[in-house]
């Protein structure tokens, strides 16, 4: 009776350390380039990444583009502005725009992953406020101020970045809390989702698909392959 006893609080704790084991044996380790440190859901927000806009995507001057606009080389990026992997690649584009002068345009397209970034969207909306008042160049200048400032991101941020840029405030405030631009927004997102974006960033580069925030050096090169493709 005694050992009957003993049998089945043992058998507990056995299978409960075989449910602990297998729980740290089946945990897959964190990417770099792609994932938050907030959640699982993370990791299926930003991993991800197949498909290409190729041949889908009609870019006008109605774009949000850096760059020239006849540039032989396009690089169409779906971002959030709260996504921490989209800040950390923003200055590597910036980088590759400034290195390839007259070669490369920059095309942005808003991807907010409400799910896990509740101001995605809200600061998406936003920078279209900025650019109807200010067109590219201001839109420019509140996505890069975003990002500089990604911890305040919030309506006091946006309007201090609107107030910078010399907007009307009360146009801009009517514009923001409307909601003026969602359905531009959305179409965005829906556009990415279309040509196989899951997660951010979501990077092309004429065409050919180069997800996360990957470093400088393989985005030159992918720039660098473009280049010698169209001669």
């Amino acid at each position: 009776m005694r050992g009957e006893k003993l049998y089945l609080p043992v058998s507990i704790i056995v299978g409960a350390l075989l449910i602990v084991g297998a729980l740290i044996y089946t945990k897959s380790p964190q990417q770099s380039t792609g994932l938050t440190q907030k959640s699982q859901a993370d990791i299926s927000q930003t991993e991800s990444q197949k498909g290409s806009p190729g041949g889908t995507l009609t870019i006008s001057e109605k774009d949000h583009i850096r760059g020239d606009f006849e540039a032989p080389v396009t690089i169409v990026e779906y971002s959030d502005l709260e996504c921490p992997f989209c800040d950390r690649l923003h200055p590597t584009l910036k980088q590759i725009l400034a290195e390839y002068s007259g070669q490369v345009r920059w095309v942005y397209k808003h991807f907010p992953l409400d799910q896990i970034h509740p101001q995605a969207t809200p600061a998406a909306e936003a920078s279209e406020c900025v650019w109807e008042q200010t067109g590219n160049d201001g839109f420019w200048q509140f996505v890069d101020g975003a990002f500089e400032n990604q911890s305040r991101l919030g309506k006091a941020l946006y309007q201090e970045l609107a107030g910078n840029l010399g907007l009307n405030i009360d146009q801009f405030n009517s514009c923001f809390s409307s909601r003026k631009y969602k359905d531009k927004v959305a179409a965005d997102y829906q556009e990415g989702i279309k040509t196989g974006v899951r997660g951010t960033p979501g990077s092309f580069v004429n065409g050919r698909s180069i997800p996360g925030a990957v470093p400088y050096s393989t985005f030159k090169a992918a720039v660098d392959q473009a280049l010698a493709d169209l001669k």
